[in-house]
């Protein structure tokens, strides 16, 4: 009987080997990893993946980290730097 096969890509280069659950698996992570992904900073589908968790926004030349195939899905802001403490003033003597 003929399993039903997905759109397995590129990883049809394993062909009947490691078995299909592991193939969709590899199929899925690259089909992912390999599109179109949100810009945290400017909202657009522009962000592309450079390197193992490296991405960059290609409409406003935003470079950031993310997890290893996609970029994180919220994005951390700066926090607001607290006012430096006043220290006292020395007192002359």
């Amino acid at each position: 009987m003929a399993s039903k096969e997905l759109n397995l890509a590129s990883a049809k280069r394993f062909g009947a080997r490691y078995g299909p659950r592991i193939r969709n698996k590899v199929a899925e992570i690259e089909l992912s990893s390999r599109g179109w992904h949100k810009c945290p900073y400017c909202s657009r589908q522009q962000v592309k993946r450079v390197a193992i968790g490296i991405f960059s926004c290609r409409k406003c030349n935003e470079t950031f980290t993310g997890k290893a195939y996609g970029p994180i899905k919220k994005i951390i802001t700066k926090t607001e730097t607290l006012p430096e403490e006043e220290t006292p003033a020395e007192e002359e003597e």
